[in-house]
């Protein structure tokens, strides 16, 4: 099952019957496997990862990290406060992390202005934070494993002293 697992995380395009060949698996027992591990929420969705940086579009959005420090709630942890936080269609991903924050969100906007306003109106005022630092993302190198390659613009070499 990992080794399934791997393949579709690596190419989620990979068609049963490919993988069957790689496993040395009939395709119809590849088919059921995969059928079971999106039933049971093993398998959430499949994405593919797009370099937004190529697109250069007018109405490209903007991300930010945001650590968050939160004061746990009795008897519901943070848990409860994450949940409340993940629930907001800014955030695309959060965390529970070691350290000196509690929190780490990833939030998108618009434009700067979206994602300040977010945590100035929606974020920061919410009951049991303790406080927010907003770092926004200049530039994606690297995501989920793949290398956001930029074409070289000029095939000169740089100049050195």
């Amino acid at each position: 099952m990992k080794e399934l697992l791997e393949i579709l995380e690596n190419n989620a395009r990979a068609t049963p019957e490919e993988i069957g060949k790689m496993l040395g698996r009939k395709v119809s027992l590849v088919k059921n496997d995969i059928k079971n591990l999106e039933k049971n929420g093993v398998i959430l969705k499949y994405k593919t990862i797009i370099n937004k940086e190529l697109l250069r579009e007018e109405d490209s959005s903007v991300r930010a990290l945001i650590e968050v420090k939160v004061v746990p709630q009795k008897n519901l942890g943070f848990d409860h406060i994450a949940e409340r936080i993940y629930q907001f269609p800014e955030v695309t991903s959060c965390y529970l992390m070691s350290g000196t924050y509690d929190l780490l969100i990833i939030v998108e906007g618009k434009n700067l202005q979206k994602v300040s306003n977010f945590v100035a109106e929606k974020l920061s005022p919410m009951e049991n934070i303790r406080g927010t630092v907003t770092h926004f993302i200049l530039k994606k190198y690297k995501e989920d494993g793949d290398i956001l390659k930029q074409p070289n613009k000029s095939k000169r070499p740089a100049i050195t002293l």
